[in-house]
């Protein structure tokens, strides 16, 4: 592919654009066609063939499109059809950005390549991960020469060591054992440490090989962090038509388009603790059984100026021991709080905190200026000491620190941001003993609002925009999602919409049943033990076999550990979310039929278990976010300034977004069936409830009693 072409805007607007005929590429996917062909068990979809005509009409129209598509639609292939026709014949490089690593692997590894052979035709794709994803193989050496860092990990560090010499991508994925955020941190490759072609090892480096592929590929397969990551470097300078993060590109597809306000929100927020800080210091400088040592000693030698670094031990000091009035006061300030809002309500009690965050800022600022002029003082030739690229690294962290300390300090000039502050507490086990050791102060900062950055970095600049998802609209409406991902800004002669309803059969093959006899969930105690009753009776009645989703860690846990008690003569596996990694859980989930998942947060969403291991899914509560939520609370103050309705245009939309999640995970192929049960009896009983019901397939609903609906489940799934 001729990558010179994305760098040469004028070329690119003189060239001829060639559309794509809308019914010779539906043809791939209808009957008679090259997919027909391929499967024996082909059934042509006529929701996926609208689909795919209104996505290659996206494309011809240089549109926006905004397109809902039911589980079971088949939106890869509705996708990459016309995405990969239009890469190749107008040699032009298109971004397929997902929420996930699992769809990003069946994309890459199972879809891209049966649509490849669909289309008989030449196509490079490519995997793109974040370059932190991959070890760096000369920060590999160097953390080999200062293996003492690592304490009792050095038999994990040397098993690294022995797999990346003999890996073929270096990606942390494919690592036959997880490593200790410690060791990893060390060795991963970073923007700031790549000395490029100086480095000795960049014929071996992991990261200029994907890159190389990157360059030459059609179709690049990423995650929404990756992208944002890109399109950050872009707005910041480095512009649309030459390399940034990612080759230049002018065409994006987002799958699980749901996510993508979720995921830029993370992206553009920052934040910072002592254990951050604390641990570039110690790179830089550390004092240990009265040995100096660090990065900052060997720049000192590398400049002849190790006279300087006389100063560095009273600077590090200064700084523990600012960290430590900085904790002290927001234990204090914290009480019995898990999190706070920095704003005009509460400044005042932040006040002390804050100027202890001020001279934080200054004692960090004196260390990185005395590390930069080290480093000012080093001839080019001596540039190449892995000391010089790792203490440039650690500066640039640093740096970040205390860019972020001073906005907290002038937080009334940035009102476009959300500055709070969260309690963490180390685990028992922790190096830390003492319970005020163990907690720690993290600090945020957000972005209040995140579509008019979506706007200027995403869909204004790009020639198409693809936007699909299985959950985009309220009630059948897109405009809340619109409104909250930027493309509202956009104008509405360049948007199509389009809504692609599932072809499973729900009426027949779903239940969807609510307690009637059911307290609200205001009332918690009395709540909560319904709950408990409820879940274990439901597991029975299904012979496990069910998901079981929370609204919180809390109650997931209390209701987890009594509901066990209650089912000790039940012969299948209860899991629970923390007990495991997520992805082992879900594997144990699938193999053993009779097992039950309790889980929340990223469970609502991505989880894909067909057959009968999953036949039944609880969703105890409605999803709103809990009100205390820092950034939460700020987007509802600024709805509330403007005199809208937070509650009805924050609150229930994102809640409705995650209940038709939670509600997608039963059915995942068409010969599916079961019971989704919503413990929360508001849905009907609250004028908002409508809303939910309305956002949801039809199928069966009961509302009825719990005894009811216990029998109405067992006789759903073993015909009793």
């Amino acid at each position: 592919m001729n990558d010179d072409y994305f760098s040469d805007a004028e070329d690119r607007k003189q060239r001829e654009i060639k559309r794509l005929d809308i019914d010779a590429t539906a043809l791939y996917l209808e009957a008679g066609g090259p997919l027909s062909m391929q499967s024996e068990l082909y059934e042509e979809r006529p929701m996926q063939v609208a689909l795919l005509r209104r996505i290659a009409e996206a494309f011809n129209k240089n549109a926006i499109g905004v397109f809902e598509a039911g589980t079971g639609v088949g939106k890869s292939y509705a996708y990459l059809i016309p995405a990969m026709l239009w890469s190749i014949e107008n040699n032009e490089r298109i971004i397929i950005s997902t929420g996930t690593i699992n769809l990003q692997q069946q994309l890459f590894e199972k879809d891209i390549p049966a649509a490849k052979r669909m289309l008989e035709k030449e196509l490079k794709a490519v995997l793109v991960k974040g370059r932190q994803n991959y070890v760096c193989m000369r920060r590999l050496a160097d953390a080999a020469s200062d293996r003492e860092l690592f304490g009792g990990e050095t038999e994990l560090f040397d098993a690294i060591a022995a797999w990346a010499e003999k890996s073929t991508t270096g990606s942390k994925s494919d690592m036959p054992f997880m490593p200790s955020e410690k060791i990893w941190s060390r060795i991963k490759s970073e923007s700031d440490a790549c000395m490029g072609a100086r480095c000795p090892y960049y014929s071996q480096c992991f990261v200029m090989k994907v890159r190389k592929e990157a360059a030459s590929a059609q179709v690049l397969v990423v995650n929404h962090h990756l992208l944002f990551a890109d399109i950050e470097s872009r707005m910041a300078g480095s512009g649309y038509d030459d390399a940034a993060v990612l080759p230049p590109y002018r065409r994006i597809i987002f799958d699980e388009a749901h996510g993508i306000e979720n995921a830029a929100t993370s992206f553009f927020s920052s934040d910072v603790n002592k254990f951050a800080i604390l641990r570039q210091i110690n790179l830089l400088y550390r004092k240990r059984k009265n040995v100096d040592a660090g990065y900052i000693f060997t720049l000192a030698i590398l400049c002849s100026a190790e006279e300087k670094v006389v100063a560095a031990s009273a600077i590090v000091n200064r700084i523990k021991s600012d960290i430590a009035n900085v904790e002290t006061v927001a234990r204090d300030l914290f009480g019995d709080s898990f999190a706070m809002r920095l704003c005009s309500d509460t400044a005042r009690n932040f006040g002390p905190l804050l100027s202890l965050l001020s001279a934080l800022a200054k004692s960090l600022s004196s260390l990185t200026l005395l590390v930069k002029e080290l480093m000012q003082g080093i001839a080019d030739d001596d540039k190449t000491a892995p000391a010089y690229w790792e203490a440039k690294l650690a500066v640039r962290r640093l740096d970040a620190a205390v860019l972020l300390l001073h906005d907290f300090v002038q937080w009334e000039e940035k009102q476009d941001m959300v500055f709070w502050i969260q309690k963490k507490i180390l685990p028992k086990d922790s190096a830390f003993a003492k319970d005020e050791e163990r907690q720690y102060a993290v600090f945020t900062k957000t972005p209040l609002d995140i579509a008019p950055l979506m706007n200027s970095g995403v869909f204004e600049p790009m020639e198409s925009v693809v936007c699909t998802s299985a959950t985009l609209g309220i009630n059948r409406n897109f405009s809340w999602w619109m409104r909250r991902s930027g493309i509202s800004f956009a104008d509405e002669g360049r948007i199509l919409l389009g809504e692609f309803p599932s072809p499973f059969p729900y009426k027949k093959n779903l239940l969807f049943a609510v307690p009637n006899d059911a307290p609200f969930p205001e009332d918690v105690v009395a709540f909560s033990q319904f709950v408990i009753a409820a879940v274990a009776r439901l597991i029975v009645a299904a012979c496990g076999r069910t998901l079981v989703l929370f609204t919180s860690y809390d109650m997931l846990r209390s209701t987890f550990s009594d509901v066990r008690q209650r089912l000790h003569s039940f012969d299948g596996l209860l899991l629970q979310q923390g007990d495991d990694d997520n992805a082992r859980l879900l594997d144990k989930f699938r193999e053993h039929v009779s097992s039950v998942l309790f889980a929340t947060d990223s469970f609502w969403q991505g989880v894909d278990v067909p057959g009968e291991s999953l036949s039944q899914v609880i969703l105890v509560k409605l999803p709103f976010t809990v009100p205390n939520d820092p950034v939460f609370t700020a987007r509802a103050e600024a709805i509330a300034k403007r005199g809208g309705n937070s509650f009805m245009e924050l609150s229930v939309p994102e809640s409705v977004i995650k209940f038709r999640q939670g509600f997608g995970r039963l059915l995942r192929r068409s010969d599916d069936r079961g019971a989704v049960v919503l413990l929360d009896k508001r849905v009907y009983e609250k004028r908002y409830g409508s809303i939910f019901l309305g956002s949801v397939p039809e199928s069966k609903r009961m509302y009825e009693t719990l005894d009811v609906l216990v029998a109405e489940v067992e006789k759903l799934l073993f015909d009793r």
